[in-house]
């Protein structure tokens, strides 16, 4: 039973104490885990990875190497993260204010981003905060996410645009047009799930 399987975490992986790892996880090496964030059962956190203070992640998860997720992310259960992802929090980042003093939290303002179940986002994609990336959508590689992303979207580009919809096993179900909200199935999985 997974309930019964320790997380392993390898010995070059710094977790903070206050962070929470569910059992079956694997954290690799150099990667690193922040306070308060809590990471679900049977997730795969890749080498070098960074998972931000209060991010949550959720079940049977997969972040690849160097991936960045920072501060303000929530990610539901069966996501894909490819390497080298990076989920921004700031819309407006600066160093120094107009004064010239340097930036402390207190000038901060956190944006918060959600990822859906099973959406997957591609390898070097970088994420702008306080978007939703919508159920089984699917972030091209290289894509700059810029708004929010519909459930089941296929998206490239930068700035990303849809260019098709896919089905939750990630197989085209049609190409970019209207959205009708007709039944489109998967010869693969024969996926009746609207999108």
């Amino acid at each position: 039973m997974t309930s019964l399987i320790k997380p392993r975490i390898a010995e070059t992986a710094v977790v903070d104490e206050t962070a929470a790892i569910g059992p079956g996880t694997r954290v690799w090496h150099f990667a690193q885990v922040r306070e308060r964030a809590r990471i679900g059962d049977q997730c795969s956190v890749g080498k070098g990875a960074y998972i931000g203070a209060d991010v949550v992640v959720g079940d049977r998860c997969k972040i690849e190497n160097s991936a960045s997720l920072f501060e303000g992310l929530t990610v539901e259960d069966g996501v894909f993260i490819g390497p080298h992802v990076v989920f921004t929090n700031d819309r407006r980042p600066r160093a120094t204010n107009p004064d010239g003093t340097l930036q402390t939290a207190d000038d901060w303002e956190m944006g918060r981003t959600t990822v859906r179940r099973g959406a997957s986002i591609g390898a070097g994609a970088v994420v702008i905060p306080g978007l939703e990336i919508g159920r089984y959508a699917m972030v091209g590689a290289g894509a700059v996410v810029t708004r929010d992303v519909p459930a089941h979207a296929l998206v490239v580009g930068n700035p990303a645009r849809v260019v098709g919809w896919v089905c939750a096993c990630g197989r085209e179900r049609a190409p970019a047009g209207p959205r009708t909200g007709e039944e489109l199935r998967c010869a693969r999985c024969s996926d009746g799930e609207r999108r």
